[in-house]
């Protein structure tokens, strides 16, 4: 046992769990935290906004594979952070937000105190559906380890730990309370026994591989193999087999080709998926009776699709165990059978994303192999980069799929790049989402890594100006102007240049990858959304 302040008890456990990095902003009812950090071997990353620091935690989580941790003050600075835990709860990503709360013996109905929330808990809980409030400095260490158990293990999603601020700063013993050790979810033998056997019955599968899929990668190549299956992959899921496999067929699925797939297919392995409308954009098909489905959430393997065979378990252990029952040859011909899809894949995606194909293909130029790319909700991304930019590593893609939120890119690729100093981070945004989160230029300028920033510009919020325009009502409140967003990137401290043409945005690319600080590369997008703003 220690006698510290609750502040230190909280960065004490955060490091014996593996913390070393947090990002956040000092407030003056967390200073006792800010204290005790270098003590314990922690840095700490100043986004501008706690919005673009739960976003930062969010990619490192994304990129890493390790919970992200971000830490702000009370009241409206974890309330700024809200907007990023329902991201990450959205799209299953481990990030624990901390924030001071109302004092222990505060008055139920308030009186004015810095920072007054009436239930700042409870609006936490209502985004995540869990926020824990201690009530003792020697309960910290206690929070933190329970929390790393809910981000760790099962189905990862974000937690929030609320610490009265008269706790961080009041001194007691404290024992630091060591990890609890990762449990995997085997599944039962007898749904993999079942599992097995309607892999070999099957003569036309398909496999579409989500974001719960992360770290089982070369297990999903193997069952594929096995049984001929062609892949799918949704948003979350892209990256996580390499896009020139053999057996690739493509990411996103919202093509009309993806649903005749699955009615050519006979059997439909599901690997850590939800089926959501998010990435079944022109709705499911009918999968009755032919769906294998590999969750480690017991609750999710029945939304959205009740499969005909439910697998709960961790992915990789499933799919090892899978392919372990399995005594038989694939079928013959599949790899033909996975380049027809192919091809109708990158056609139906070449036509989606035509207006953005000239930047996705320059981008794609300038690119390493193992590049990671972090993706606003913009129309160069769901549209242009979602089904055209191939990318081969788990986690190369971070992108916001389930709320959808704007401003996501920009911090994200800043948490990936801490998360991987040595990757290849670019980050991939349009006009109207660069400015929600375009104060992290600084952050990124100060932190002085190399990171391209290409903001695509249609001149405002294209997407809903066409959506307008479709009802036949009235276009207008999209229309943003036209900032000089190279000025502003070097009045932030960072490289500012424009890209007149491909050739231009790929060297731009190359160069910005190499440079001392991070490069915003301005582009005009050409489009349908472009010409109407016009």
């Amino acid at each position: 046992m220690a006698t510290m302040t609750g502040g230190e008890a909280l960065i004490a456990a955060l490091a014996a769990h593996g913390v070393d990095t947090i990002f956040g902003i000092p407030g003056t009812h967390n200073l006792s935290a800010y204290a005790a950090m270098k003590r314990h071997g922690i840095r700490h990353i100043s986004p501008r906004h706690e919005q673009g620091a739960g976003y930062a935690a969010d990619g490192y989580a994304r990129s890493s594979g390790r919970p992200g941790v971000c830490l702000t003050t009370t009241g409206p600075a974890i309330l700024n952070a809200a907007s990023a835990a329902l991201q990450a709860y959205s799209d299953s990503v481990p990030v624990l937000f901390v924030s001071p709360g109302m004092p222990l013996r505060h008055p139920g109905r308030g009186n004015g105190l810095l920072h007054e929330v009436k239930d700042q808990s409870g609006a936490m809980a209502a985004i995540l559906g869990r926020s824990h409030r201690v009530t003792s400095v020697a309960e910290i260490p206690l929070a933190v380890a329970q929390a790393w158990t809910d981000l760790t293990g099962g189905r990862p999603r974000p937690v929030h730990l609320e610490i009265p601020l008269d706790l961080l700063e009041e001194r007691a013993e404290v024992t630091v309370v060591d990890p609890v050790p990762a449990t995997t979810c085997t599944p039962a033998p007898e749904s993999v026994t079942a599992g097995a056997a309607a892999c070999a019955g099957a003569r036309r599968p398909v496999l579409v591989v989500g974001g719960g899929a992360r770290r089982a990668g070369a297990e999903v190549i193997a069952l594929a193999e096995a049984v001929g299956a062609p892949i799918l992959a949704t948003s979350n899921g892209k990256g996580i087999v390499p896009e020139d496999h053999p057996l690739f067929v493509g990411a996103g699925l919202q093509h009309r080709c993806v649903l005749d797939l699955m009615d050519d297919s006979d059997l439909v392995i599901a690997v850590g998926t939800e089926f959501a409308p998010s990435d079944w954009w022109i709705g499911l098909p009918d999968l009755s009776g032919k769906v294998l489905r590999i969750d480690v959430d017991p609750a999710g393997i029945v939304t959205n699709v009740v499969p005909a065979v439910p697998v709960v378990g961790d992915a990789a252990v499933a799919l090892r165990a899978l392919r372990a029952e399995l005594d038989r040859p694939a079928p013959a011909g599949a790899a033909q059978r996975a380049a027809q899809w192919r091809d109708r894949h990158r056609q139906a995606a070449r036509a989606e994303g035509e207006p953005w194909l000239p930047i996705v293909s320059a981008i794609a130029e300038a690119l390493p192999r193992d590049a990671i790319v972090a993706a606003d909700s913009a129309m160069a991304c769901y549209y242009g980069a979602l089904s055209n930019l191939p990318l081969h590593r788990p986690g190369a893609f971070l992108y916001p799929t389930g709320a959808g939120t704007l401003g996501f890119g920009l911090p994200a690729g800043i948490g990936a790049k801490i998360a991987d100093p040595d990757a290849a981070v670019l980050v991939l945004q349009g006009d109207g989402g660069t400015m929600f989160t375009v104060a992290e230029l600084a952050a990124a300028a100060e932190l002085g890594i190399a990171l391209p920033v290409v903001v695509v510009d249609n001149g405002g919020y294209g997407e809903i100006r066409n959506e307008m325009a479709d009802r036949g009502e009235p276009v207008h409140a999209v229309a943003l102007g036209r900032p000089d967003f190279p000025a502003l990137a070097r009045s932030l401290g960072c490289h500012g240049v424009r890209a007149a043409d491909p050739a231009e945005l790929t060297g731009a690319v190359k160069a910005a990858l190499e440079a001392d600080r991070p490069t915003l590369i301005h582009v005009r997008e050409e489009s349908r959304a472009a010409r109407g703003m016009a």
